[in-house]
């Protein structure tokens, strides 16, 4: 043996027995302690840390059962493996309930009982393992979070505490990009399945033949190409959580079957007459009216009924005052800022895409941005421009020396005032003007970057003002 010897402990009232087990396990290389009874070994566990118990079922005083009780309700991390002289199936029984990993008939081979230990501790370990890799995870992995201060996210919020403790299905409502997987999210983290699996599937990224099969699975051979079995989702969500992302996109075929698992936990893998039972929380998510759906006989009714036990309706970016300042700071990674006029178009723009929409624009400015600072340069036209229609125009500019032009921002009666990218236009290629094209000398008279002097020409003109004179 390599490393940590295994802790043993042998507890058996018979010392004939007790100690031809104890000179066998030490010739093995276990570090082995003997125990003549059922308090003789609470002494010990609670000196020491053992990674396997053998314990006789049959000794005065404080029996093995009584012993593994002790062990249990004291929390002990140590495997327990049982002997008895008597081949009852009731304390084989009791002792397995109580925590026992494996049951023994005295007298056995000592070779056997060996096997039966080694087994003991890989049990152990990989127990350890399994808790100590879900600690990791939980410690590394970001939590959900649903940021923001409005009223209609702490009504949310509030919604959520009060729907995670239950284990009544959930319907998430909302426009895409308004974070549904995200309160799926919380509702695992918040309530008692927080450590069981969360499995999601996505019914609208699959083609239809394929959606039975992630659900539930199927046999070999069920069809074309299902060369070996699969696990459906519901068996690995089997103890936790699925998340069914754009239920409103489901076969209608497949509806019936869905009610089934979610009525009584049956289901049949595809191809399979086997009926199997397993016990799933579903939270399940649509940007579509399922009323609707149900009006128009695309979505059973009864199956609506059933997922909508509890429901959340998920409000807009643009109906969630405040919020857009919120998001830039928490999707923002340190050092980046962003300047009080992005920040003002940013809190102005309606958000059609929602909080999606927000963070690929983050991603994108700070990818395009010269420092650690995002600008209006940065950010989308349609953005940038206050939302104007994409065929929009602020229209000619004025002849330079032309002194019967209106001011720069002033309207005449009946035009609109010109905004603020408008006057960045202006200002730019009238320096572009003043070095005679020369884009290098502008960009220094600018004090900005020639890269960010192309894009800001492409974004004003287009790519044909871009190339002028090739500079």
């Amino acid at each position: 043996m390599s490393g940590k010897p295994l802790g043993l402990l042998l507890v058996d009232d018979e010392a004939d027995f007790r100690q031809a087990c104890a000179r066998w396990m030490r010739h093995k290389g276990y570090d082995v302690a003997e125990a003549a009874s059922g308090a003789e070994a609470i002494s010990k566990l609670e000196q020491s840390e053992f990674d396997v118990a053998v314990m006789d079922i049959n000794m005065p005083g404080m029996s093995g059962l009584e012993l593994l009780q002790r062990i249990r309700d004291a929390e002990s991390d140590v495997e327990v493996l049982m002997l008895t002289g008597e081949n009852t199936v009731a304390s084989a029984v009791e002792a397995m309930k109580l925590g026992a990993c494996d049951y023994l008939n005295k007298p056995c081979a000592l070779s056997d009982l060996e096997h039966h230990i080694l087994l003991a501790h890989e049990r152990r370990r990989l127990r350890r393992e399994n808790r100590q890799l879900k600690a990791v995870i939980s410690r590394s992995r970001r939590k959900p979070r649903l940021v923001g201060n409005s009223t209609a996210i702490k009504n949310t919020l509030r919604t959520i505490q009060k729907f995670a403790p239950t284990d009544n299905p959930v319907l998430i409502q909302g426009d895409s990009g308004t974070g549904k997987e995200v309160v799926a999210k919380l509702i695992q983290e918040s309530g008692p399945l927080r450590d069981q699996a969360f499995v999601t599937i996505n019914c609208a990224a699959l083609p239809e033949p394929l959606v039975e099969s992630e659900l539930f699975g199927h046999q070999r051979g069920a069809f074309t190409g299902a060369t070996e079995e699969k696990l459906g989702l519901f068996e690995i969500a089997d103890g936790g959580t699925l998340f069914i992302d754009e239920i409103g996109e489901m076969p209608l075929t497949l509806q019936p079957k869905l009610l089934r698992v979610l009525e009584d936990g049956s289901l049949r893998r595809v191809g399979c007459h086997q009926e199997r039972r397993v016990q799933v929380r579903l939270i399940a998510a649509t940007n579509r009216d399922l009323r609707q759906e149900v009006a128009k006989g695309r979505f059973r009714e009864d199956l609506y009924y059933r997922i909508s036990v509890l429901t959340i309706d998920l409000p807009r970016l643009r109906d969630r005052p405040g919020d857009v300042d919120c998001l830039i700071d928490h999707f923002l990674p340190a050092p980046w800022t962003m300047d009080t006029a992005a920040r003002q178009v940013m809190n102005d723009y309606a958000w059609p895409g929602n909080v999606r929409q927000l963070m690929n624009v983050l991603q994108r400015a700070t990818v395009l941005a010269e420092q650690e600072e995002i600008t209006l340069d940065d950010l989308p036209d349609e953005i940038a421009k206050g939302g104007l229609p994409e065929n929009t125009s602020p229209g000619p500019l004025p002849a330079q020396g032309d002194s019967n032009h209106e001011p720069l921002g002033k309207a005449t009666a009946g035009e609109p005032v010109l905004k603020l990218d408008d006057l960045a236009r202006v200002h730019v290629l009238e320096v572009l003007a003043m070095e005679g094209g020369n884009k290098a000398a502008a960009a220094r008279r600018l004090g900005i970057h020639r890269r960010k002097l192309y894009r800001l020409l492409e974004r004003f003109d287009g790519p044909t003002v871009a190339t002028v004179n090739g500079s």
